[in-house]
């Protein structure tokens, strides 16, 4: 798990950075930013969601996925563990949860995350993973310095999730066709969508509700495809 250490040290660095840039920056400068980030982030859901071709599959994931995300209220307890976290660590920033569950999607949503974390759990060399890192930890100076501390704590997800990742890979690799990486990242495109919905304040969506979906959707494809 070589790549996915590196990938948490990376957001650790790059998040540290951007907090020491955050003191610095002006505060009528943080929205234009988080804007941006916003914007970006629509960008990239639209750009992942469009390589799926199963929209039936990906669908039914989605609706059936949310369901079970609101009843077991995953975000809700999202919420609540991030909120003790924050009063733990003596934290009064407001976008605190934002910038912890922004960070998590954005970095762990992507195909890089299941290529990098298959290829690693394969024995193969991290290349994908470490060149993830890389582009984490830039992102994490830019999501650090708007959103705040956050966007470093969201490095525990990203290490329970991708490690899991490879371990899972490590099993069970040789059996994931590779229409199921492709199905997942379409859905992942479609919830980092609604995540960046969120940022522009246009509608809060419950993105978090929705990450069952993924686990649907390789269920289906594994069945039908």
């Amino acid at each position: 798990m070589i790549g996915t250490f590196v990938n948490v040290i990376a957001v650790l660095i790059g998040g540290s950075i951007g907090l020491l840039f955050r003191s610095r920056i002006p505060e009528r400068m943080f929205t234009i930013v988080f804007q941006a980030i916003g914007i970006f982030t629509l960008y990239l859901g639209i750009s992942m969601a469009l390589k799926a071709n199963e929209l039936l599959i990906m669908v039914f994931s989605l609706v059936v996925g949310s369901l079970i995300g609101e009843l077991l209220r995953l975000e809700d307890h999202v919420e609540s563990w991030s909120g003790k976290l924050k009063k733990k660590i003596g934290s009064e920033n407001d976008k605190f949860s934002t910038g912890l569950v922004t960070a998590f999607m954005l970095f762990c949503l992507g195909a890089m995350t299941v290529l990098g974390s298959m290829e690693e759990g394969m024995g193969k060399e991290p290349t994908l993973l470490l060149t993830k890192s890389m582009m984490d930890g830039f992102s994490s100076v830019a999501l650090a310095a708007v959103m705040g501390s956050g966007v470093l704590f969201a490095a525990i997800p990203l290490l329970i999730y991708q490690g899991g990742l490879t371990l899972l890979a490590a099993l069970f690799g040789d059996v994931i066709p590779p229409v199921i990486i492709t199905e997942l990242s379409g859905v992942g495109g479609v919830l980092i969508i609604g995540l960046g919905i969120s940022i522009l304040e246009l509608k809060k969506i419950k993105v978090l509700n929705m990450l069952p979906a993924l686990l649907v959707e390789a269920l289906l494809c594994y069945i039908f495809l």
